[in-house]
């Protein structure tokens, strides 16, 4: 069953970010994960605006499989980049695609 990344994000320096987004397309290609949306306009139609500027949602071919590329060498090396004091603050949830409420 597919899972899915969303991630947000509010990106204090863009050039120190770009160093972190560049790396991603061949570790998507990789993980065979496929890029939804990342970045693009949004509207809030119910609640406060978000503190976010920017959001992501990435489809996996399971939960272990997003997992899996979350705790991976690869992504973790490019994550330093993000996670740099200052450079932005992020959110990050896999959620498992498909209906699970209960009939």
């Amino acid at each position: 069953m597919p899972a899915y990344w969303l991630a947000r994000a509010q990106i204090n320096d863009p050039v120190e970010y770009k160093k972190y987004t560049d790396k991603l397309p061949p570790l998507f290609e990789k993980y065979n994960a496929k890029v939804l949306t990342r970045g693009g306009d949004y509207r809030v139609l119910e609640g406060s605006p978000p503190p976010f500027e920017r959001f992501v949602v990435v489809e996996f071919e399971s939960l272990d499989s997003a997992e899996t590329f979350f705790n991976s060498d690869e992504y973790t090396n490019a994550a330093v980049f993000r996670r740099a004091p200052g450079i932005a603050n992020n959110e990050l949830v896999i959620v498992e695609g498909g209906d699970f409420t209960p009939v």
